[in-house]
């Protein structure tokens, strides 16, 4: 279950993804497989060979692209997606989800 996050964040993050850009999109998340974990960033991207090169960079693997719906994403959780926000400089998206 996802929680934490507009609609409007939501859409755009969709359109960001359709339109061939790595997109981020962290929001508040809870699943029993993975206790302790509570937020997750999906990280997007419709052009599947961006995405997987983008993967790679960060010792990403291919099989580990969630193809659900139109939106290809990896899910990050831990410290990689903390690594990985970082990097890519989405410190509103640490802060806010209080990941610093």
């Amino acid at each position: 279950m996802a929680f934490g996050i507009k609609r409007q964040e939501l859409e755009e993050w969709k359109r960001q993804v359709a339109g061939g850009r790595i997109a981020f999109l962290t929001h508040y998340w809870i699943h029993p497989r993975v206790p302790g974990i509570t937020t997750v960033t999906k990280a997007g991207c419709a052009d599947i060979g961006r995405l997987i090169e983008w993967g790679q960079a960060y010792g990403l693997k291919e099989a580990y692209i969630d193809f659900r719906a139109d939106y290809p994403h990896f899910d990050l959780i831990g410290d990689k997606q903390k690594a990985i926000l970082r990097k890519e400089g989405m410190w509103d998206q640490l802060r806010r989800f209080k990941l610093l």
